[in-house]
C-alpha cells in the first residue's frame, strides 16, 4: 500500500496533488485504473465536448437557418449534450488521477479549458430556455 503523500514510485506528492486527490475523491493506495481506460474516456469526453462546441458555434447558428431547421431548437439539443459532455469531462479528469497518469496535470488543465467553454454554452442554453 502506498503511504499518503507518496506516488506509486515512492516519491513524495506535492500539496497540490494531495488537494486534487481529495477534491476528486481518489482513494489512497495504488492506482485503481489503467492508462488505457484513461485514454478511452479522454477520447470520448473530448469528442462529446467538441460535438457540443461544434453544435453551438457552427451547426445550429449557421447551418440550421440555411437548411430550414427550426432556429430555436438549439438549446433543446445543446443543453443535454453539454451536460453529458461535462459529466464525461469530470470523469475523464478523475480517471487520469485514478491511473496516476504522468500527464494528469496537463490533462487536467486541458479539461479545465474545455469545461469552461462547454459551461459557457450550457449557461447560454439555460438563459435562452428560461427567457422563452
Amino acid at each position: 500500500m502506498i503511504a499518503p503523500g507518496t506516488e506509486s514510485d515512492g516519491s513524495a506528492s506535492s500539496h497540490a496533488d494531495l488537494a486534487m486527490r481529495r477534491l476528486l475523491r481518489i482513494p489512497e493506495g495504488p492506482p485503481s485504473a489503467d492508462e488505457a481506460s484513461a485514454h478511452r474516456i479522454f477520447s470520448a469526453s473530448i469528442l462529446l465536448s467538441g460535438l457540443r462546441c461544434l453544435l453551438g458555434y457552427v451547426v445550429l447558428p449557421i447551418l440550421s437557418p440555411v437548411l430550414g431547421v427550426a432556429a430555436g431548437a438549439g438549446p433543446e439539443i445543446g443543453l443535454p449534450v453539454g451536460l453529458i459532455a461535462l459529466v464525461f469531462d469530470v470523469l475523464g479528469i478523475r480517471r487520469f488521477w485514478l491511473a496516476n497518469h504522468r500527464w494528469r496535470w496537463p490533462i487536467t488543465a486541458l479539461y479545465s479549458v474545455v469545461i469552461v467553454l462547454v459551461t459557457t454554452l450550457v449557461v447560454a442554453d439555460v438563459v435562452h430556455l428560461v427567457g422563452k
